[in-house]
């Protein structure tokens, strides 16, 4: 890959989460606020003709939102098929709780047995593979190419401080819908931290050399490997060997000591948290029914979640590809500025690398019956390997496609999907959260783990066309123009012209 630092040339896109509020100056026109090159008047002296006439910027021109007709295609499609890609993990948070996120063993009806078993497990299987972790991750990327898009294009008009303005009232009004989104509607928003990570950090990156962000990105996502993935394994390893060497003195009828009664404690909400008890499971359900009761039984998650739990755990892992994103959009990666050849390998070394590792844990936690410990070895300390290579592999298969013309159709729509994503996001979020919870269809937690996949596939049918058809009318999706009107603290217009 090419390390040169130069934003490459576009007709314009957006961050990945919605709209660019600046582009660059449109072709032909020389940016504001140069030296106005007029000649001299005819016959004057230019001793007298005084110094050259500075025109001020347009704060209106300089800082505007961007148009229809400049997006990237290449970017909108990419931001689609991440944000319905994430609802493949989202889905079974929605549907049966975080406790059953990632491994579902506390389900009332039963997963890896009974008559669905098959089904079950590889729908579970094909999720890991192809979904957990590596939707977000490509998402992070987009967002931090979205700095550059945003930045870049304002600056290159004159826009100067201005620049800075935007993109902090932007990034501020992020917040706050995260925030609201997260105690209001679902407990699993990202747009908080994403926000949190745009205001603390990206702002300073976007000036660095591609090769200067590869490495900055690399080692932020080594670290965060060894931090999270490595250091939580380790804890619960550490908590079994712990409380089983008690549990055998318990067994030989032998005195414990408190920090040895505390070990088998430990062991014990360790393996609950793991396995929700028949009776803790029920109750979990009971609570999520209705608004108001569900309300409650999240708050404090809520609270946790954005306080401690969410970009204080995990920064590393969205701030790490959000400056990878920078990078692969200032060499032209993720605008199709590349040789067919290297999106080809990229797709091949990095996918088959992800498959392999996520395969061989997926396989090895399965044939453990699950066990917590033998389970987190396999999957949770190469989740990382398995993650970015999978994002960056997912990425060049569907820009191959783009470049080939491959599912056209499809993919204008996912590109309409892109075009709208935090309206996407949020409306999938009240959709889910309605089906399983609010209404008196209480689907939480009675569902069959294969039947929420077509739940899903449901939500994605209805993001591609309600993106498509709307925006045959309108310039932007309806949170996108709620977003940008707070941002400008003006009324944006909504309509498409005739």
């Amino acid at each position: 890959m090419s390390t040169t630092s130069a934003v490459p040339t576009l007709p314009a896109a957006d961050d990945p989460i919605a709209d660019t509020t600046a582009e660059l100056t449109p072709t032909g026109t020389a940016p504001l606020g140069t030296v106005d090159a007029a000649p001299l008047a005819l016959g004057a002296p230019e001793e007298l003709a005084g110094p050259p006439h500075l025109e001020a910027p347009d704060p209106a021109a300089t800082t505007r939102p961007v148009a229809r007709a400049e997006r990237v295609n290449s970017v909108d499609v990419l931001r689609g098929i991440s944000l319905m890609g994430i609802l493949v993990m989202n889905i079974t948070d929605f549907a049966y709780g975080y406790q059953n996120y990632m491994f579902p063993l506390s389900t009332l009806k039963p997963v890896f047995s009974g008559p669905h078993l098959h089904l079950n497990t590889t729908l579970w299987v094909l999720r890991w593979v192809l979904a957990e972790g590596k939707m977000r991750g490509l998402f992070s990327i987009l967002f931090g190419a979205g700095v550059i898009l945003l930045t870049a294009r304002a600056e290159s008009r004159g826009a100067g401080v201005r620049t800075a303005d935007i993109y902090t009232r932007r990034n501020m009004w992020l917040l706050l819908f995260g925030m609201v989104h997260c105690f209001f509607i679902w407990n699993g928003d990202i747009l908080y931290s994403y926000a949190l990570a745009a205001l603390l950090f990206l702002f300073p990156f976007r000036n660095l050399k591609v090769k200067t962000l590869l490495w900055t990105a690399g080692s932020i996502l080594f670290v965060n490997a060894l931090l999270v993935d490595v250091g939580q394994t380790i804890g619960v390893v550490m908590t079994y060997k712990h409380g089983e060497a008690a549990h055998a003195l318990q067994v030989a009828h032998k005195p414990l000591t408190d920090d040895q009664k505390k070990s088998i404690e430990a062991e014990h909400k360790s393996e609950d948290s793991w396995r929700y008890p028949a009776k803790k499971e029920q109750e979990d359900i009971d609570k999520h029914h209705g608004y108001a009761k569900g309300f409650m039984a999240d708050v404090e998650h809520s609270f946790k979640g954005e306080a401690f739990g969410g970009f204080p755990l995990f920064g590393g892992d969205w701030l790490g590809m959000m400056l990878l994103g920078m990078a692969l959009f200032k060499n032209g990666f993720l605008t199709l500025k590349r040789s067919t050849k290297l999106y080809a390998l990229t797709a091949a070394i990095c996918l088959g690398l992800s498959w392999s590792v996520t395969l061989a844990g997926c396989y090895i936690a399965w044939k453990s019956h699950f066990n917590h410990v033998t389970s987190m070895l396999a999957m949770q300390v190469p989740y990382d390997v398995g993650r970015v290579a999978g994002a960056l592999g997912n990425a060049a298969l569907i820009l191959l496609l783009i470049r080939f013309g491959a599912f056209k159709w499809l993919l204008a729509r996912c590109a309409s999907v892109g075009q709208m994503a935090l309206s996407n996001y949020l409306l999938t979020s009240i959709t889910m959260q309605t089906l399983f919870i609010w209404s008196p269809l209480h689907w939480y937690g009675y569902l069959d783990y294969y039947k929420v996949y077509l739940v899903a596939a449901c939500m994605w049918t209805f993001n591609l066309t309600f993106s498509s058809l709307w925006l045959r009318h309108f310039q932007f999706g309806p949170f996108e123009w709620c977003w940008r009107s707070l941002t400008y603290w003006k009324r944006q217009p909504m309509r498409l012209a005739a």
